[in-house]
């Protein structure tokens, strides 16, 4: 029988507590150490009652729920967070600062009940401490979709692509856009996972079947989708570096 879990509620909507209340109240294994209505409160309550996580609102007058996340990163056991909110704009926000999941409102029973069960899961692999990201490198994205916003492993990203102010994630024939940067995408993204090609494009290494070169010396990547990804010249070495080849080819 898994251990129980306390839960702390933070939302400024009486009727939005209410419920999650009620929901929780169903599930085995779970309870209720509090509720607060606003960001002030949780941080004290969550300093007085220790709870094992927080299903938290982000619009909350004073501070909001991003910053109530931030400041509960920085206490010495912090509870797992939730957020619960109506609004898909903070998804980004929401992975910054490691929350283990992000349920859209109105709450259905079912996706609360995921919720749930993926704060379970992170309490009972951290132990006593955070646990740390693989390397310290990313290893999901929250990305929206007609139902909601759902999680991304990293790891099953093919590509990524510039698109003006936003990052396009390409898993098979599938894709979704994020408000990222490259140049920070680049940097969060595991190097041993992920090479960067061009001031645009982003790819899994293991997603490159090959390289060939054009009759003016441009280098494109072969990938196994049988798509190609043009190599810039200031990501050659990068791509040389993973055919093995310190100078240009002679082909």
């Amino acid at each position: 029988m898994p251990e129980p879990i306390s839960f702390l509620v933070v939302d400024d909507e009486p009727l939005a507590v209410e419920r999650l209340q009620l929901l929780l109240a169903r599930m085995e294994n779970v309870s209720m150490a509090g509720t607060a209505s606003d960001g002030d409160a949780a941080l004290r309550l969550v300093e007085a009652l220790s709870p094992d996580a927080v299903l938290l609102d982000i619009a909350m007058p004073g501070l909001d729920g991003i910053d109530v996340a931030r400041a509960l990163a920085k206490v010495g056991k912090p509870p797992v967070v939730v957020f619960v909110t109506a609004f898909d704009t903070f998804a980004v926000a929401a992975f910054d600062v490691e929350a283990v999941d992000y349920v859209m409102k109105p709450v259905a029973a079912e996706r609360l009940a995921r919720a749930v069960e993926r704060a379970r899961e992170r309490i009972a692999t951290r132990g006593d401490t955070v646990p740390p990201k693989s390397g310290g490198h990313l290893e999901e994205f929250w990305v929206s979709e007609a139902r909601g916003l759902v999680r991304l492993a990293a790891q099953d990203v093919d590509r990524v692509s510039a698109e003006r102010d936003y990052m396009r994630l390409h898993v098979g024939r599938r894709s979704w856009l994020i408000n990222h940067t490259i140049g920070r995408l680049e940097e969060e993204l595991d190097p041993a996972l992920f090479v960067r090609l061009h001031r645009s494009a982003i790819v899994r290494r293991d997603f490159i079947g090959g390289f060939r070169r054009d009759e003016t010396g441009r280098w494109y990547a072969r990938l196994t989708d049988g798509e190609e990804q043009k190599v810039g010249r200031l990501y050659l070495d990068n791509a040389k570096g993973l055919a093995g080849r310190k100078t240009s080819p002679k082909v």
